[in-house]
């Protein structure tokens, strides 16, 4: 009964969610006509830079994981995308599905429940620590004139701040420490100190956790992090360029920080809604005009949303029919497959 409750208050906020960001979905959905504005040649580097960032999620779970196999890796996310992308609070039911292929390709339960975590910490981090980089590059000013060599530049230099910043995490104790007794401090002042009392160490905690995931190859892991965002930014770059536009750079990488942080909200499938809406004012407060704006919003979405879903359809498949549907036996998910990598010593 409580399950019941619980999806049924889920379903509800979505509804609810869904109908408020009507009119935001209308506004970019109306723009299909204008579609053909776009300059197609651009797509196919958008296309391009789109695939990257999934290679680059692959590559930061296959480490996590210790496994050498990318389609294990590949289709389980493909799959897992997809159901997320189609289900209220789909980031349970995204895990669900790819814990389930992975178990049944023969990856140790308890692996997969750390790798998926380890993965998920370092993605999560990562697009949280855009926004305050973008708004840092808005304090110190944008290069003139305006353009999109620019916003290349601009959003080139915050990602290589971001993999820094990611090094320094894991090399050091002193930041997470750092940032542990200034939130407390700040939560000192409004009187909710003991609320974040062990902060500190409990960042260091999850940054351990994090840490020994990615112990057998912690650079590219962080490379990967930061890939997996970098390249799906080339892709709103891409999608711009195909309009002839010439935006604010910094309200550019802004944009593309708030988008993905929306599209994390679970009260809607894959953020519809929230993305759209907060992509497109972005844009238009960055200088790009209404109507490229929403057209701009729908081909990014198009790209990184839409098509997708019915790729994670097939790959779920193709899943399928190599792992069976039912349940691993425990004593296949106790052991490695062949593409597993052993653990360090």
């Amino acid at each position: 009964m409580r399950a019941i409750v619980i999806r049924i208050c889920v379903l509800a906020l979505a509804g609810v969610s869904l109908y408020l960001l009507a009119p935001k979905l209308l506004d970019v959905f109306s723009s299909w006509p204008e579609l053909r504005a776009i300059n197609p040649w651009w797509l196919i580097p958008a296309l391009v830079f789109e695939a990257c960032s999934y290679i680059s999620l692959w590559t930061l779970q296959r480490i996590a994981l210790r496994t050498r196999s990318w389609f294990i890796v590949g289709t389980s996310q493909l799959a897992a995308g997809a159901a997320g992308s189609v289900m209220p609070g789909g980031g349970a039911a995204a895990t669900a599905v790819q814990f389930g292929i992975l178990t049944r390709a023969g990856i140790p339960r308890a692996r997969i429940g750390s790798g998926l975590a380890a993965s998920w910490a370092a993605t999560t981090a990562t697009a949280l620590a855009l926004p305050v980089v973008a708004t840092l590059a808005l304090i110190g000013g944008t290069a003139t004139p305006r353009g999109l060599r620019q916003v290349a530049y601009l959003g080139g230099g915050a990602f290589v701040l971001v993999a820094l910043i990611g090094g320094a995490v894991l090399a050091w104790d002193w930041p997470l420490d750092w940032l542990g007794r200034a939130v407390q401090r700040i939560a000192g002042w409004i009187r909710t100190g003991d609320r974040v009392q062990d902060l500190p160490a409990g960042l260091l905690a999850r940054r351990d956790s994090v840490k020994a995931a990615f112990a057998s190859r912690p650079a590219i892991a962080i490379l990967a992090a930061v890939g997996k965002w970098g390249f799906d930014y080339l892709t709103l770059i891409c999608v711009l360029a195909s309009l002839d536009t010439r935006p604010e750079p910094g309200l550019v990488l802004l944009a593309y920080a708030a988008a993905s942080i929306l599209g994390m909200i679970p009260l809607t499938p894959g953020g519809l809604g929230f993305v759209e809406a907060g992509l497109a004012g972005f844009l238009r407060l960055a200088g790009v005009p209404v109507g490229s704006a929403a057209v701009a919003t729908l081909a990014y979405r198009l790209i990184g949303y839409w098509l997708p879903l019915p790729i994670g359809g097939v790959a779920y498949l193709l899943a399928r029919r190599r792992y069976g549907s039912g349940d691993a036996s425990p004593s296949t998910t106790s052991a490695p497959t062949s593409d597993a990598i052993s653990t360090p010593p």
